[in-house]
């Protein structure tokens, strides 16, 4: 925070009125057509908006997502060698270009700052994000504080490091997304020193269900505590495959909420901006939409985004889904629908059809598109109910998907036989009972392959965290597919949204799954074979999960903490915190193999995205002893 004894004044002429906004971009790696056309598109944007001040998103020129491409010269290098026709198209804007660019060997995150096509220096990038879902730091170096130095740009030497910038009456200053998280050390306390009443921050800060009240509290806090204009502008969309971009802009000043955009657009691109007083008279609250009440809202509103992106980036022809008539499958289908719906409504039929290449569908009704997108299968075995077919037909044909129907017994029963054969002796479920399960699982994996590879389509696996959590999943069978949409949202969250789906959104096919209890259906019927009779309640699982896997505490400490919410007898919270530390140890290979997954809530369980862990390790065997 800024010390009270110091006194900021602004220029003189502080009653003069300033068009300030931001530009959010759905950018791709590597499509370097397409992410310059963007950037120019939103520059004339601007421009014809009568927009004077112009943030851009972080990373805009190569992508946020570039990964280990950013370890190579030449990326970096094709990025900068776009400057200059970028430049060009900056007549009368002070706005960012924002890219990788190497000095004295070293990689750096950069905004390139530019007034009517003149660049005015680089400001570089202070603190590196290593938290949650980012590794900024292989990539990337942080720029010393309080350095600058010189760098050539097209044959010309300029500024590069910790700078400001004068506009008018503006002075400006930087924090790049993770520059601004930082608290008490963050680039704005020492801007406020520098008189700056001005701060851009271009930003790739991935989506996670309700963040925006976090970042809203950031932006209006930090215009209130360091006196000034704070403008906001995130990327957009899913850009490479996991991480997807809510397309956020908010402009505070002195701690009122000037702007705020509607988020998770299905479009290219949003350009937007507000009208500000230097002195801090502008009318307060010029959003265009409400905040997000609740986890439900949201979810359908970014998973839709995410499949729109990964359809139409991928060039697939749709999606595949093996429908069981439980929540996980029913929650795939409905959000597939969802980004019909949600895509027509916001880009009009023909330019959504255009965009994923189904333009001969603009002639059809909303379920014809979704049944020519969506196709999904029942496949029963001898352990299938007349229930759970009946409720996966029934949410099928009310969004209108292809759905198909058959029977992999046979598959199961030769694959029984052949081992049964191998091994001369005879199956039995008290003694066999986990392969006898499996078995099913992955017989029906093939078919739906097949399936997805005739219609050259993605085809959905049906996990969701908790499944991950404690390897609650058939490797190779109903973790088959190229894409899990939900794996990184809990099953308890799936259920209440399922409701939600159903009597908020309209989704009336859903009524049957949603008065049944999750099962996998595959040990005979008798045994009436439940989720939660199998791990634990899905409502105690996730708060175990919050504790241990989210902020890492012992088995010990998760016990003393949920004890207190007298959630359960003591005897068997212990028993469920054993069991889950014990099954998240054994399966954490499963989690290795789970198919490519959106980020969507607080936190998630891939590997590759958020949490790692050994594969082998001693299970926590020695903690596990202290609840004894």
């Amino acid at each position: 925070m800024p010390p009270d004894k110091l006194v900021k004044s602004y220029p003189s002429n502080n009653m003069a009125t300033y068009s300030i906004g931001g530009a959010t971009l759905n950018q791709t790696p590597l499509d370097w057509n397409h992410n310059i056309s963007n950037i120019k598109h939103a520059l004339r944007q601007a421009r014809e908006q009568g927009v004077e001040i112009l943030c851009l998103p972080e990373l805009c020129i190569t992508a946020y997502g570039c990964e280990d491409l950013f370890l190579s010269q030449w990326l970096p290098q094709k990025a900068k060698s776009y400057i200059p026709e970028l430049v060009a198209e900056t007549k009368g804007l002070f706005t960012t270009l924002n890219l990788p660019l190497y000095h004295n060997d070293l990689l750096y995150n950069c905004a390139v700052v530019v007034c009517d096509q003149k660049i005015l220096g680089v400001y570089a990038k202070q603190y590196m994000a290593l938290d949650g879902v980012h590794y900024e730091p292989r990539w990337f170096n942080p720029w010393p504080i309080g350095e600058t130095s010189h760098m050539d740009i097209d044959g010309s030497s300029y500024e590069i490091g910790d700078l400001t910038f004068d506009y008018k009456e503006w002075k400006i200053g930087f924090e790049i997304c993770e520059d601004a998280w930082r608290g008490k050390d963050r680039p704005a306390c020492r801007l406020y020193e520098k008189g700056v009443n001005l701060i851009l921050n271009p930003s790739a800060s991935h989506f996670a269900m309700l963040k925006t009240h976090d970042r809203i509290d950031l932006v209006t806090e930090a215009s209130k505590s360091f006196d000034c204009t704070y403008v906001f502008v995130n990327l957009l969309g899913n850009e490479a495959g996991r991480m997807i971009y809510d397309g956020e802009i908010i402009i505070a000043q002195k701690g009122a909420l000037l702007l705020r955009n509607d988020l998770l657009s299905f479009e290219h691109n949003q350009v937007r901006h507000t009208e500000i007083e230097v002195s801090g008279n502008t009318s307060k609250d010029q959003s265009e939409v409400t905040i997000p009440a609740s986890k439900e809202e949201e979810f359908p509103r970014a998973a839709a985004l995410g499949l729109y992106d990964y359809l139409r980036k991928s060039r697939s022809n749709g999606f595949v889904l093996s429908l069981s008539g439980g929540a996980d499958s029913g929650t795939c289908a409905v959000l597939v629908a969802e980004m019909v719906r949600r895509g027509i409504d916001q880009l009009g039929k023909e330019a959504f059809l255009d965009r994923i290449g189904k333009g001969d569908l603009n002639g059809k009704t909303l379920k014809d598109i979704v049944g020519a997108l969506l196709s999904t299968a029942y496949q029963a075995t001898e352990n299938s109910s007349p229930t759970t077919f009946n409720a996966a037909k029934t949410l099928s044909e009310s969004i209108g998907a292809t759905f198909y129907n058959w029977n992999v017994d046979d598959a199961v029963k030769g694959y029984s036989e052949s081992i049964e054969h191998a091994l001369g002796e005879k199956l039995h479920w008290e003694t066999h009972d986990i392969p006898m399960q499996n078995i099913q699982a992955r017989a029906r994996s093939p078919i739906i392959w097949m399936l997805a590879n005739i219609k050259n389509a993605v085809l959905l696996t049906t996990s969701n965290r908790s499944e991950g959590d404690l390897g609650y999943a058939t490797m190779d069978g109903d973790t088959s597919g190229s894409l899990a949409p939900i794996s990184s949202v809990d099953k308890a969250f799936i259920i209440q949204w399922l409701k939600y789906a159903q009597h908020e959104l309209g989704y009336s096919g859903l009524e049957q799954i949603n008065q049944l209890k999750p099962t996998a259906e595959l040990r005979p019927a008798h045994q009436e074979q439940t989720d939660e009779n199998d791990l634990m309640p899905y409502s105690l699982m996730v708060e175990i999960e919050k504790l241990a896997i989210r902020d890492h505490r012992s088995p010990l400490e998760v016990f003393e903490k949920l004890k207190t919410k007298e959630l359960e007898p003591e005897v068997d919270l212990k028993l469920h915190i054993k069991k889950f530390y014990r099954l998240w140890s054994q399966n954490q290979w499963k989690r290795e193999r789970l198919a490519p997954a959106f980020h969507l809530d607080e936190f998630n369980v891939d590997p590759r995205t958020w949490c790692r862990f050994p594969i082998l390790s001693n299970a926590f065997a020695e903690e596990l002893k202290e609840l004894d």
